[in-house]
């Protein structure tokens, strides 16, 4: 059976399909900024959002005066769209083209915000690694937060597969070192007029 090449897929969606055919597509990505603003993350606050392609979390950041963000995505294509929607303003925004399993980070975060890209992790050898990136590179007091399908989400995105999670699931993923702060199941309106359950969960570094 031939290997499943990450790369090569998440390229061709982002080379195929437009930024409304895809399920995640959130014009206002409200439960991420409401962490933000819960959270009371200082606008000089280190952040990474890892799968962000050319999801719109980082215009609204990049409006609300944030000024330290990093955008990695495994699609070289998805940031390059990020980047002709933001025109000038993509020159403010650091854009990392990797795997997060082989992403080699040269600072630690305040925030580490996924939403939709853990879950497509399903090998045991992948999560343990995204486990040691973040527990190596987020700083002390830093926040985990992390949205998933649910157990009453799907099985599979874009064609493959994805790991569903429960509160208790996360919560035991990530214990050895954070904190769970808080959950929330979200259902999320697909462009399709489909609902997906996701579960977001928010963590503090120990």
């Amino acid at each position: 059976m031939e290997e499943f090449n990450r790369e090569a897929h998440w390229q061709k969606i982002y080379t195929t399909k437009q930024l409304n055919e895809v399920s995640w597509y959130q014009q206002t990505p409200t439960t991420s900024l409401e962490y933000f603003s819960q959270l009371n993350i200082p606008l000089n606050a280190s952040i990474i959002d890892v799968g962000g392609g050319d999801s719109f979390l980082v215009d609204h950041l990049l409006n609300l005066g944030y000024t330290n963000i990093t955008i990695l995505d495994i699609s070289l294509a998805a940031i390059i769209r990020a980047k002709e929607r933001l025109a000038e303003k993509s020159s403010l925004v650091k854009w990392i083209v990797s795997d997060v399993v082989h992403f080699k980070p040269e600072e630690k975060y305040d925030v580490w915000h996924d939403r939709a890209a853990f879950h497509f992790l399903t090998d045991a050898e992948d999560i343990n690694q995204y486990k040691k990136i973040t527990s190596n590179h987020i700083s002390k007091n830093g926040y985990l937060i992390v949205g998933t399908f649910s157990k009453e989400g799907p099985t599979k995105c874009s064609g493959i597969n994805i790991q569903q999670y429960s509160k208790e699931n996360l919560e035991q993923t990530f214990s050895e070192n954070f904190n769970l702060q808080s959950s929330q199941f979200i259902n999320h309106s697909t462009p399709f007029n489909t609902i997906q359950q996701f579960i977001f969960c928010c963590f503090q570094k120990k």
